[in-house]
């Protein structure tokens, strides 16, 4: 670990105010909202952002579970896939279809429809040129997704790809509960 954490009992009552709306929501205080400490300001934008994302919106949760899965594995974020893998479980996305997300799986799958594997496409897009999307996946996006729909994708890929980064830039371990579990998906280290 390259940070430390600031532990419950020496937050700042800034600092407990989103660790516990954080706790609520996850069942558990995890260490990526641990690090906010350092900077609640930072700290209550962040776990905001992360509640407005993981429910359902314009694009259902579901949808957006595949998108930060595919974000976050095309940055190697173990910290990301391990826990996400563990959301879309509890969200009752199937094992294969979280398999099928591995490389470029997902295009050659029956578990994903036409307008799935266009996000997905566009996710893999902004990990690697945001500024090159192709005229062929926009016009595949807008044949399947409305404007809003698209915007909400883009952002949670962004916001995930952000997150993944931050976390492994911090070295934010895994928690105790979650040690000995590998993720489904590749992950280079």
């Amino acid at each position: 670990m390259a940070v430390s954490y600031i532990e419950r009992e020496q937050a700042d009552a800034a600092t407990r105010a989103f660790y516990d709306a954080a706790e609520e929501r996850f069942g558990a205080l995890l260490n990526i909202f641990k690090v906010f400490g350092h900077q609640p300001e930072y700290g209550q934008v962040f776990t905001d952002t992360i509640m407005a994302i993981l429910k359902d919106g314009v694009l259902d949760w579901q949808t957006k579970e595949l998108l930060i899965l595919k974000a976050t594995q095309g940055n190697d974020c173990q910290y990301c896939v391990v826990q996400h893998e563990r959301l879309s479980d509890m969200l009752g996305i199937p094992e294969e279809k979280v398999a099928d997300l591995d490389g470029l799986k997902y295009r050659d799958s029956p578990q994903f429809s036409d307008g799935e594997k266009a996000l997905l496409d566009f996710a893999v897009q902004i990990g690697e040129d945001a500024n090159r999307v192709p005229k062929e996946l926009w016009e595949r996006l807008h044949k399947h997704w409305s404007e809003p729909q698209i915007v909400d994708a883009a952002f949670v890929t962004c916001t995930y790809i952000a997150v993944s980064k931050f976390g492994d830039a911090l070295g934010v371990a895994l928690e105790p509960m979650f040690e000995g579990v590998n993720p489904k998906l590749t992950i280079s280290h």
